[in-house]
């Protein structure tokens, strides 16, 4: 009896051990089950994260990102800017019948040519400006706005040897273009230049946007033209056939010059060589057409001439390099500037002088009011004195 009590007791025992060994087993496993989704949850919680954070470009945080303060001031500045059609028209005589008595039977053909550039809103009042060469020989202007808006403009003014024109359409509340201060610039800023080429070509009215950096300023080059064209911004941001006359603004959305042309060899198309003249030249052209309605001449009150090797050599100076004052009128800018019969003008705002050729196609960049640093010999001695530049009636 005693052993069968003992046995009963063993076997309970161990009955009890195993039973209490399987809820432990169960416990651990379940412990482990909540432990792996426990952890698959803080898994999926940290690539929920990561699918945030990881831009594929399709969240709402990259477009905010990429719709970043450059690409708004763009866009406000696009909307300044304006596609121009231009219609000329050209007299060809017949070189085969050039004689008075044939040209009463064969006259003069006039031939239309169509083309196209870029200009920039100046004024809420419809002042556009754009290159001279976009509206040279123009008989009939017409200017296709941003927003798909079509007008008919006048020429107001223009300045051949500067390369501008100011146009004007009927229209107020324009999206003026906002001018940087001063000419503020430095060298490796962004640039965009901005055109409207396609106005008549395609439905879409928006102008096209090109991006680079500011390469240089204060570049001068003479065209075949004639034209002088000083004081240059150069780019590489990409001025491509259409966008003359178009804006080049900086990060800010504020123009910084009016895109004129590029350096192409053999006619390659662009490759970094674009050349802009600066806003501020823009404005005083646009002020001294409103002012006046037109560009006016100035006067300086001096006359020169060029140096001859027996004056040079009677003054003391190794070149004929430059250009001698032989007169100079009583209460004249010249003048007032301190000059004096004698002086040898070598430079005007840092460009060298040679001849009288030189100095006038110099004096040809500036208008009334503009202030003229000239270096001049006097004595054997460099001086600089300012010229005031005083516009005619």
């Amino acid at each position: 009896m005693k052993i069968r009590t003992l046995l009963f007791v063993v076997a309970a025992f161990a009955a009890g051990y195993f039973v209490s060994t399987l809820n432990l087993f169960d416990k651990r496993e379940t412990m482990s089950s909540q432990s792996d989704k426990s952890a698959y949850a803080s898994q999926d919680e940290k690539d929920g994260k990561l699918d945030k954070q990881v831009d594929f470009g399709f969240s709402e945080s990259s477009d905010i990102r990429r719709n970043n303060s450059m690409v708004k001031a763009i866009n406000k500045a696009s909307m300044s800017v304006v596609f121009i059609g231009v219609t000329q028209r050209k007299i060809v005589n017949n070189q085969f019948f050039d004689d008075p008595f044939f040209r009463q039977f064969f006259p003069p053909t006039v031939n239309e040519y169509r083309s196209m550039g870029s200009g920039v809103i100046l004024s809420e009042k419809g002042h556009i400006v754009t290159n001279f060469h976009v509206v040279e020989n123009a008989s009939d202007i017409e200017v296709h706005l941003a927003d798909g808006r079509q007008y008919k403009a006048k020429l107001m003014g223009a300045d051949e040897y500067t390369d501008l024109a100011i146009i004007k359409i009927e229209e107020n509340g324009l999206p003026a273009i906002k001018i940087v201060p001063n000419d503020s610039l430095y060298i490796g800023e962004w640039a965009v230049a901005i055109g409207n080429p396609f106005g008549a070509l395609i439905k879409d009215n928006r102008p096209t946007v090109t991006t680079g950096v500011i390469s240089a300023y204060g570049r001068e080059f003479t065209r075949e033209s004639g034209i002088q064209y000083r004081n240059m911004i150069q780019t590489d941001a990409a001025i491509n056939p259409g966008n003359s006359g178009g804006a080049l603004i900086n990060c800010l959305g504020e123009l910084i010059g009016i895109n004129t042309f590029i350096i192409s060899p053999s006619g390659q198309g662009n490759i970094g060589l674009g050349f802009a003249i600066p806003a501020s030249r823009a404005m005083k052209t646009l002020k001294e057409i409103l002012q006046y309605g037109k560009i006016r001449s100035f006067y300086t009150g001096i006359s020169i001439q060029n140096l001859t090797p027996y004056i040079a050599a009677s003054l003391g100076l190794k070149s004929t390099r430059g250009v001698i004052i032989n007169s100079i009128e009583k209460k004249s800018p010249g003048e007032r500037a301190g000059l004096e019969v004698g002086d040898v003008i070598i430079k005007a705002n840092n460009s060298e002088i040679t001849d009288q050729v030189s100095i006038s196609e110099i004096f040809n960049q500036f208008l009334p009011g503009d202030d003229v640093v000239l270096s001049v010999i006097r004595k054997g001695k460099e001086v600089k004195l300012t010229l005031v530049l005083e516009g005619t009636k």
